[in-house]
């Protein structure tokens, strides 16, 4: 395989990133939004080939797997028969381990070797294991500037990084043999949860100016990561943090909750063309009624970082909604134009609190509802992860700027119009799902990485591939 080295370890100084940035400095207001390129407005490019008969696109959420962990296995895709290269684990040294190392408690044994393993070996599916360590520092570390060699020796959990599933029991893997699985696609920022679900709606990190000394992060001076935070140092919130807005955790002091954002977003963009959406939450209601279930991720919940969504906002009531009511207006064919869909914790496929699957039971069902209602027919399902969770994967993730992309993750592509038996190499990441709204409903781009991203238009048929 062909790889991208990265010639950096971590982008963090402003000065060496400020040709790169896609966000606005913590004190500075958003730039304005680039505009639409004349190969999108074009109706004839191959770009903007989005099927005329979508009227309902639903992208459903889930957590923290790479593509090899899930897909290693899958026909025609790239996967662990072209692992090899990139395949090995090192230590700090960069010496090879002889066996991968596990912590204490695995189980997995510790005469496993260097290489990819079958999880189902050890645990089976439907059963859970450990979280892994997903961090914007840390996930740069693991890539090792392309080599990918990095991951054991990074991870709290270690040796369990290089673990895989195999793909053909997987409940999901039939829909992706039937439509069409992308196997380029890379979640679009380094780290966890929060920030790429915030880069989901809007393509940018969210700010954190003069958050407390003990969230930020310390680097050397060659970028070397002294003490990890949730802030960077020029003011970027890039690992877990709650919104300012309800609901968030009653025990995070009001100081380290994050000021409402003010850029735009996808929604934004969506009712300004008064195109109906609503960002669907599995356990929402109970959570914002002040008992939320042990498993609500409050930083699941990107809308509500944004002062237009804000506490007592029209737009919260109308847009953010509760799982139940997106299987209901399924059933019912009263789709929004657009509906993003993010399942309760022990549901969304996170290790640590989650199992695989019951997640993808859960998303079977969600498809079920949508396939029986009357809006199927106009309809395209995305199927995709917010982010690796620390799983390794052999395909280096291009380089772009300093927030990203990440790890690649895998994403289904399921719709009466979608590619049948299809897997498709096109390069997208996270803002490629914006880029096809905004093709669609000929919307702005919220910044250069959306504007400049594929828009998925390969993963549906056009009239001349009938």
């Amino acid at each position: 395989m062909h790889r991208h080295p990265r010639q950096w370890l971590f982008p963090l100084a402003c000065a060496l990133t400020s040709l790169v940035l896609t966000a606005c400095r913590p004190d500075e207001p958003a730039a304005p939004a680039p505009s639409l390129s004349a190969e999108r407005l074009n109706p004839d490019a191959p770009a903007a080939r989005i099927p005329a008969r979508l009227q309902h696109l639903v992208v459903i959420y889930l957590e923290n797997r790479s593509f090899d962990n899930l897909y290693g296995e899958f026909a025609g895709a790239d996967g662990l028969s072209n692992a090899a290269a990139t395949s090995t684990q090192v230590d700090a040294t960069g010496t090879a381990f002889a066996t991968l190392p596990q912590v204490s408690g695995s189980p997995f044994p510790a005469t496993l070797p260097n290489a990819p393993f079958p999880i189902e070996d050890y645990v089976a599916a439907n059963l859970r294991i450990r979280d892994l360590v997903h961090r914007f520092y840390q996930e740069q570390q693991q890539i090792d500037g392309g080599r990918m060699d990095k991951f054991a020796d990074v991870s709290d959990a270690k040796g369990e990084v290089m673990g895989f599933y195999h793909t053909g029991p997987l409940p999901l893997a039939a829909e992706a043999a039937n439509y069409t699985l992308c196997d380029n696609f890379f979640h679009a920022a380094f780290g966890g949860s929060f920030l790429n679900h915030i880069w989901l709606i809007a393509a940018r990190t969210p700010v954190f100016p003069n958050a407390p000394s003990a969230l930020v992060a310390q680097l050397g001076s060659d970028g070397s990561l002294i003490k990890d935070g949730a802030v960077t140092p020029d003011g970027y919130a890039v690992n877990t943090s709650f919104t300012v807005n309800q609901p968030h955790p009653a025990s995070v002091p009001a100081a380290n909750l994050v000021p409402n954002q003010t850029f735009a977003t996808i929604g934004d963009r969506l009712s300004e063309h008064h195109v109906s959406w609503a960002w669907y939450s599995g356990g929402w209601d109970d959570a914002l009624a002040g008992h939320a279930d042990p498993l609500f991720q409050f930083h699941h919940q990107p809308f509500a970082y944004f002062a237009n969504y804000a506490d007592g906002t029209a737009a919260k009531a109308e847009h953010l909604r509760d799982e139940s009511e997106f299987i209901a207006a399924a059933q019912d064919g009263k789709l929004p134009a657009v509906s993003f869909v993010k399942p309760l914790g022990p549901q969304n496929e996170h290790p640590g609190y989650a199992d695989l699957l019951t997640g993808e039971s859960h998303v079977v069902d969600l498809i079920k509802a949508v396939r029986n209602g009357s809006d199927w027919p106009t309809t395209a399902i995305i199927i995709t992860y917010d982010e690796h969770g620390g799983f390794w994967d052999h395909v280096p993730p291009p380089v772009v700027d300093r927030w990203g992309p990440g790890i690649r993750v895998p994403t289904l592509v399921i719709s009466p119009f979608a590619k049948r038996n299809f897997v498709d190499h096109h390069r997208y990441d996270t803002t490629s799902i914006l880029a096809l709204i905004e093709s669609r409903w000929r919307l702005a781009p919220l910044s250069d990485r959306d504007a400049a991203a594929e828009n998925m238009a390969n993963a549906f048929e056009s009239a001349r591939d009938r």
